[in-house]
């Protein structure tokens, strides 16, 4: 059975490193989300191999110029702490990989239990806070 999963933390070393699997396994993964910083560069690659439905990006800068570049394309970009619940709230995920370094990523992650979804936790803060 094929898992739709959301990435939050693509950018970083536990995202890319899932990216990694998901991309060896097209059979069983299928990306529909993605979060990250502020590697715009590493995200844009990301977003062109994976062709998720939705992304959610730091700056409202860098979701304009992802806009742009992916004009033709059917992707919901977002940007900030709000894009990145609207992501997993609206995504069809079965599994939310969890992994934004520190506090930012505690409201994602319990929009991510609050809709339902299963959460790999990668995120240390999460738990503490």
């Amino acid at each position: 059975m094929m898992k739709k999963i959301v990435i939050l933390g693509s950018t970083g070393s536990i995202g890319t490193q899932a990216l990694d699997i998901c991309a060896r396994h097209p059979d069983r993964f299928q990306v529909v989300g993605l979060a990250a910083g502020n590697n715009l560069d590493l995200v844009r690659k990301q977003i062109s191999q994976f062709r998720p439905k939705q992304v959610a990006v730091a700056k409202e800068e860098d979701a304009r110029q992802l806009r742009e570049l992916f004009s033709k394309e059917k992707i919901e970009i977002s940007s900030g702490t709000d894009g990145n619940c609207s992501l997993v709230k609206n995504s069809d995920a079965d599994l939310v990989i969890s992994a934004i370094v520190g506090a930012a990523g505690l409201r994602p992650t319990m929009v991510a239990i609050e809709s339902g979804k299963t959460v790999a936790l990668a995120n240390k803060e999460s738990l503490v806070i």
